[in-house]
């Protein structure tokens, strides 16, 4: 039986596409979007050990880690008795980053017997292959936009900063942080982006089984708004939620939208 570790967006709802009967875990404050009927299961950071206690006990023996998480605030008076022994271990790995802090969580699963399966693992058609999607041509400034994205990425990757950035003209107008791509384009609204390029990616060396990025009708407007004139996803990388809707808000807003081999 498979269990997901949901969080906000539309990738779980895309998986249970794939794989209906999946059950939902729903961290408490963090909003999941799901077909009507789904059995859905209430938890909170706090209580973590005994929804895995439950996990097993209802027969789950997968899990996928799918959606949009925040840093949860703890409550130290609501950590309960099964719970407890991981606080030390969770709490040291949220000091040290996001790419830490997920994989301290996907060791803990491990070790609690649950097989960690990858979001595109079990829809794969959510991984677009190379090439141009849409009709709104990748020029080579472009090109050379998405090529200097990439080495900004590189560096910001080493200092676990984000999966993404905005480069116009060679220059870098932004990165993504904490807040997420949604928030760093919502930044640029104002125009000074226009013409650039959006870039995103995995941060080299990432276990691709949770985290992995993706872009969709959302990330389309967001791009529109702040002016851009191309994306650049790194083929094998990226998911492309609501694929269909995707390309089609791309080329009325006249944005290229390119996946890199």
């Amino acid at each position: 039986m498979l269990a997901l570790l949901a969080g906000t967006g539309t990738l779980p709802g895309a998986i249970l596409a794939e794989r209906p009967g999946a059950l939902v875990c729903e961290m408490a404050g963090v909003p999941v979007t799901a077909p009507e009927g789904t059995e859905r299961l209430g938890y909170r950071i706090e209580t973590l050990g005994t929804l895995l206690a439950d996990l097993r006990a209802r027969g789950v023996t997968e899990i996928c880690l799918a959606g949009a998480m925040t840093r949860p605030q703890v409550d130290p008076s609501r950590i309960d008795a099964a719970t407890a022994p991981l606080v030390p271990r969770l709490m040291a790995a949220m000091g040290q980053g996001d790419d830490a802090t997920l994989r301290a969580v996907m060791a803990l699963l491990e070790e609690q017997g649950f097989a960690l399966r990858a979001a595109h693992e079990i829809a794969p058609t959510l991984l677009p292959g190379a090439g141009l999607m849409g009709v709104v041509p990748f020029t080579e400034a472009h090109a050379a936009d998405a090529r200097r994205a990439s080495a900004v990425h590189r560096a910001m990757a080493e200092a676990d900063i984000g999966q993404a950035c905005v480069v116009r003209d060679g220059l870098c107008i932004a990165v993504e942080a904490l807040p997420g791509t949604d928030w760093m384009l919502a930044s640029l609204a104002g125009g000074e982006a226009k013409g650039g390029l959006l870039y995103k990616a995995p941060k080299p060396g990432q276990d691709r089984r949770a985290d992995l990025p993706v872009i969709g009708p959302g990330t389309i407007a967001g791009a529109a708004r702040a002016g851009l004139g191309a994306i650049a996803i790194e083929a094998g990388g990226v998911m492309v939620l609501e694929r269909a809707a995707t390309i089609a808000a791309a080329d009325r807003h006249g944005i290229a939208l390119m996946v890199q081999a």
